[in-house]
């Protein structure tokens, strides 16, 4: 099984970051945090790499239902999305998206389905609106 939610975009990386931000709040997502990867590791490393940005998502009602089937899923949340320049084409940004099936893999709570099956419908809705 994979794990990502994906989608690949033919514009500039901050309009994708832009675009991600709209259509994420459009399926009822705010962004809890933003990680700047590349920022990070040319501050703390030294290192170089390509704009990679980590987006922490969040759908209240959602998260609700899943922390009240297993408290310990708040372990994986915020959903993570992440916007990067895809290394093997500079005209191409990728959006990616934890796929939410992997929330009931690692529980191993039938209960979960349900909530994942709707995260996952409307992460698969905003990736799709872009």
């Amino acid at each position: 099984m994979g794990f990502a939610l994906s989608t690949a975009l033919h514009t500039s990386f901050d309009d994708a970051v832009a675009r991600t931000r709209e259509a994420l709040a459009g399926q009822g997502f705010g962004v809890l945090t933003e990680i700047d990867m590349q920022a990070t590791l040319k501050a703390k490393l030294g290192e170089d790499m390509e704009k990679y940005v980590i987006l922490g998502a969040c759908n209240p009602p959602l998260a609700h239902r899943a922390v009240d089937i297993d408290r310990q899923i708040g372990l994986l949340l915020p959903c993570n999305v992440v916007v990067r320049a895809d290394r093997d084409d500079a005209d191409t940004v990728v959006v990616e998206a934890m796929d939410p099936q992997v929330l009931v893999d690692v529980t191993d709570e039938d209960a979960m389905r349900p909530v994942a099956d709707e995260v996952a419908t409307k992460l698969r809705a905003a990736l799709d609106s872009l």
